[in-house]
């Protein structure tokens, strides 16, 4: 009768030792869930305690196709990589932070509390006891204005983390294929393009291709921002401290053509050996530099109302 009474006397303090502090529990969910505690309403509540020496990074998302999150799904990613780069860190750390993901259909009781009408959601609730400790009981929340990125999301959840997160961005080996494939094509594209690029006729084009871009106002637009046309169609803007895109590339052929019968007239003209034909090459290349000053005082003008004067137009 003696070791039932006396077994009967020692359960209750067995049950007790047996039982596991909050902490110990949080570190075993996040051990099964790969470093992410998968909350409900019950473990929401044991995450957030009011009296906690670690600090929680909490992820709210709606991942159900029917809730058609896209932004969900395009971050989720990203929290498993940084959660699971916590993993890595030494027992002592790690043990007082945990990452938690929070799905709306496991716990929409906890988005209506939160008053949380969006997703996703990453709040970040600091320690209040122990050395950690900030003072400060409302939870931190992530700026999404960085990007849905696993770096950015891991540098900026370092800031409330024991020792920094070690996350590392993983090598994009599929990239790093394309450039190695990249490589015999464009050795063997160079091979039948190289006679071209020695070619000083292509540079010489290349060049005043440039000149004439940039004289036309192409930086101008790039520096502005302007937009390629304006509303209903119009391409030339009002004003002489503005331009469009699309003004920009007719005022460059505008400058080509004109500048291409000049260069007719003074290189290509003077060494026809045929009387009539010379003729009428500077009969044509005269009217076409006349026709195209024409036309480019014409657009000056519809730009700049009240401009008085004109050629043929």
């Amino acid at each position: 009768m003696f070791w039932p009474i006396l077994a009967l006397l020692y359960l209750p303090i067995c049950l007790v030792a047996a039982k596991k502090s909050p902490q110990e529990q949080l570190v075993d969910l996040a051990a099964a869930g790969n470093g992410v505690i998968r909350l409900d309403e019950h473990s929401f509540d044991l995450l957030t305690t009011p009296q906690r020496n670690w600090t929680a990074a909490i992820h709210f998302t709606a991942m159900n196709k029917r809730m058609k999150c896209t932004p969900c799904k395009e971050f989720d990613p990203s929290w498993v990589e940084v959660a699971k780069a916590w993993t890595t860190v030494p027992k002592a750390e790690r043990d007082n932070h945990f990452f938690g993901t929070l799905d709306f259909d496991d716990a929409s009781v906890v988005f209506q509390k939160l008053s949380l009408a969006s997703a996703p959601v990453v709040q970040v609730y600091p320690a209040t006891e122990g050395p950690r400790s900030t003072g400060r009981t409302i939870p931190y929340k992530y700026d999404f204005s960085h990007g849905f990125g696993a770096e950015p999301l891991a540098n900026q959840l370092s800031n409330h983390t024991p020792v920094p997160i070690p996350y590392k961005v993983p090598i994009d080996w599929a990239r790093w294929g394309s450039v190695a494939a990249l490589i015999p094509i464009i050795t063997l594209l160079f091979r039948f393009i190289s006679p071209a690029l020695k070619s000083r006729w292509v540079w010489a084009a290349g060049t005043i291709v440039i000149s004439l871009v940039m004289t036309s106002g192409y930086m101008f637009t790039r520096i502005r921002g302007s937009p390629y046309a304006g509303p209903n169609g119009e391409w030339i803007a009002q004003g002489y401290s503005n331009q469009f895109g699309q003004e920009v590339q007719v005022v460059a052929m505008i400058y080509g053509v004109a500048g291409a019968a000049v260069l007719m007239l003074t290189i290509v003209t003077p060494y026809q050996m045929s009387p009539p034909r010379q003729r009428m090459q500077i009969y044509l290349w005269t009217a076409v530099n006349l026709i195209m000053f024409s036309i480019l005082v014409s657009l000056f003008r519809v730009k700049n109302r009240g401009y008085p004067f004109k050629l043929l137009f």
